[in-house]
Formats: structure tokens, C-alpha cells, sequence
């Protein structure tokens, strides 16, 4: 395989910079939007943060089709300009119903972006090399959201709808592949397929059902923590905000070194999410101060630093090539699904069973899911080696 250029590896890595700020952008802005739209009808102002979600999966699962009818530099421009477009577009939104159609175009951006983050570094890299190139990508992902968490919480004291300028930064990558990304039709062994197959599933089951599960624990943390630490703590709203921050930090640094943990904690490393994500609930439940709080922030961001590049990792390795097309639009929806489900599942199950009055009912959920995690971890891979063979 011809050697890749440094410039084509960096203008990939650039998209998973973006693929986070789907939600990250807005997060600091939330309370100054929902004041905002405080006649409207509040489900409706849920939806503002759920409806990418909702049309990144739609379009991950059609994924294959539209890379049968494009290349991946047209997929590419046509993803990121939409990605321009509408996310900055809020900017000009007054209307939630207008607001709410921009930030489902906005979802179906990331749908088309997301797979080729991923999947072209599958297709243009051998298997030795995706464990320090997924790392890479995670860690982009993660420095993506702490550069938009930052940036859109500044533009938020302007004005609620300033944070959504923040997706003007997609410039940046769409002129990166304009410049430098080849022109590549994707090949795949599902040749007569045109959308999802359940078949797909069921050959990439262990690493989609696994991203499904990651994604649900973790995303207990962004949905519960701000309010835990203002009941627990006398910490500052810029405070928490900084905690929240650190976790994508840790994310970050976890990201980078990752291939050095994949290659030096060989078989325990399939573990390492689900009891990181345990430890960190756990203190969550015990705590009684800033001090647990800061820790359980840190040690979940080691597992969600670690958690997903290596899911994306095995996954690649069995896909091959055609990851772009098969696994890695499996595990994109799976990702977003997870975290659309999280609140739905999670806060209601902590209500029923630990009362409404319990503060930390939804990190006792998030401990019985990270056994079941384990649990999931264990029955899937426990006789398997390491990559390459790994599935």
C-alpha cells in the first residue's frame, strides 16, 4: 500500500475533532437557551439536544448506500459544509421549529462525517498501525470538546445564540479535505447491500452492543454531575464547568498514549473501560466533598479515554478496509444511540428504584450497568486474543 502522507492522516483527524461538538457546542449555553424558548413547549426544547442524535444514526445507517454513489472527498465536503451550515445557521434562528430543522441537518452532517473519521484510517493504514491511529482519533474527539465546551461557553455570555458560532471551526477541515483528501470510492463485501443489514450486526456485534453500553454509562456522568456537585459542593458554576473539562482532558492524554496501553496490558486492556467507569461511579456514591467528585471525574475519563479507541480499534481490524462502509457506521449509531437512551433509561430506573430524593441513584444505576458491561466484556472476548485476530 502506497505510504499515506502526513498532510491526507492530519485532515482525517481534523473531522474527529468535529464529530463531538454535535452537542458539545451548546452544553455551556444550555440554561441561556431553554430560558430563552421558556413559552415554548419544553419536550420541544429537549429536542434541541436530542434530534442530532436522532438523524446521525438515521443517516449512519444509509451510510453505505451513499458511499455507493459517491467518493469519499464528495461525502467528505458535503458533510462538512452542511456542518457549517447548519450549526452556525442557529445563529440566525429564531424560530425553535427553524431551530430544530437545522440541528437535525446538523445530525445528518456528523452522520456522513463520522464513519469516514474512523473508517478511512482503517482503510488507508494496515492493522499494526490502527491502535495508535483510533488513539489518535479519540484523542481528537477529545480535544474537540474541550475546545468547543470553552469556546461556546465564552460566546454564550454574549448572547444565547452565539455558542452556535462555534461550528464555524468545521472551515478549518472543510478546507483541509478540499485541499488535501484523495478521491476513493469504498469498497465493501456487502456488495448487493444498499442500506443497514443485519448481518453486519451480527458480525460486528461484540464491538457495537459494547460502544452501546460505553456510551449509556458514560453519559450519566454529563446528565447528572453539574447538579450533584452543586448539592455536594459550595463549587462555582465555572467550577464545575472546569471539572467537566478535565474529564475531556484525561480523555485527551488517555487517547494518545493508548497504543502504549494496548500493547503493554495485552489482554487485561479489553477491561479497562467497564472497571474505570466502575471505580468512578463508585465514588461518585460515596462522595461527600469536591475531593471524590474531581477523582471519580478523573478516573471516568480514563475510561471513556480508553473505551472507545478500543472498540474502534478491534473493530477496524475485522473490517478491514471496508470499515468505513460496514463496522464503523454500526458503531457511530450505536455511540449516539447510547447516549440518546441514557437519560431515558437511566433517570427514570434511578427513580423507581432508589427514589427521587436519592442524589446518587443515577451513578448506582451506572454501577449496576458497568457490571453488566463487564458482564458483556467477558462473554464476547474472553477467549479471543489481540488484534489482529481480535474481533
Amino acid at each position: 500500500m502506497e505510504k499515506v502522507s502526513n498532510k491526507v492522516t492530519l485532515t482525517i483527524l481534523s473531522m474527529s475533532l468535529l464529530t463531538v461538538m454535535a452537542g458539545a457546542a451548546i452544553a455551556p449555553a444550555l440554561g441561556i437557551i431553554k430560558e430563552h424558548f421558556a413559552s415554548s413547549p419544553q419536550l420541544l426544547v429537549q429536542f434541541i439536544v436530542s434530534v442530532p442524535a436522532l438523524f446521525i444514526i438515521l443517516t449512519n445507517l444509509f451510510f453505505l448506500r451513499i458511499s455507493r454513489r459517491f467518493n469519499t472527498r464528495t461525502i467528505a465536503i458535503a458533510g462538512l459544509s452542511l456542518y457549517v451550515l447548519a450549526g452556525a445557521g442557529c445563529f440566525l434562528a429564531s424560530d425553535i421549529y427553524v431551530l430544530l430543522a437545522l440541528r437535525a441537518l446538523l445530525g445528518v452532517s456528523v452522520g456522513l462525517v463520522m464513519p469516514l473519521s474512523t473508517g478511512l484510517l482503517a482503510y488507508y493504514f494496515p492493522p499494526e498501525e490502527q491502535a495508535r491511529l483510533m488513539g489518535l482519533s479519540a484523542a481528537m474527539n477529545q480535544l474537540g470538546g474541550v475546545v468547543a465546551t470553552l469556546l461556546a461557553g465564552l460566546l454564550a455570555q454574549t448572547g444565547w445564540n452565539y455558542s452556535f458560532l462555534t461550528y464555524l471551526l468545521g472551515l478549518i477541515a472543510l478546507a483541509m479535505v478540499y485541499r488535501w483528501l484523495p478521491v476513493e470510492h469504498l469498497d465493501s463485501s456487502n456488495k448487493r447491500g444498499k442500506a443497514f443489514e443485519p448481518r453486519q450486526l451480527l458480525k460486528f456485534h461484540p464491538s457495537v452492543i459494547g460502544m452501546l453500553l460505553l456510551m449509556l454509562i458514560f453519559f450519566i456522568f454529563p446528565t447528572n454531575f453539574a447538579v450533584t456537585a452543586f448539592r455536594q459542593t459550595s463549587l462555582s458554576v465555572t467550577g464545575i464547568t472546569l471539572i467537566m473539562v478535565g474529564l475531556d482532558i484525561v480523555a485527551f492524554f488517555v487517547g494518545i498514549v493508548f497504543e502504549w496501553l494496548m500493547h503493554t496490558f495485552r489482554r487485561p486492556v479489553k477491561y479497562f473501560a467497564p472497571c474505570f467507569f466502575l471505580v468512578g461511579y463508585l465514588l461518585f456514591v460515596i462522595a461527600d466533598g469536591a475531593f471524590f467528585l474531581i477523582l471519580g471525574s478523573a478516573v471516568i475519563g480514563v475510561a471513556n479515554g480508553v473505551g472507545v479507541p478500543y472498540l474502534n480499534t478491534i473493530a477496524s481490524i475485522k473490517g478491514g478496509r471496508n470499515s468505513a462502509t460496514t463496522v464503523m457506521p454500526l458503531l457511530s449509531a450505536a455511540l449516539y444511540l447510547g447516549q440518546f437512551v441514557s437519560p431515558i433509561i437511566v433517570t427514570p430506573l434511578a427513580q423507581a428504584v432508589f427514589g427521587a430524593g436519592d442524589s446518587a441513584g443515577a451513578y448506582k444505576v451506572g454501577v449496576i450497568a458497568c457490571l453488566i458491561f463487564m458482564y458483556q466484556v467477558w462473554s464476547t472476548r474472553h477467549f479471543q486474543s489481540l488484534p489482529p485476530t481480535d474481533s
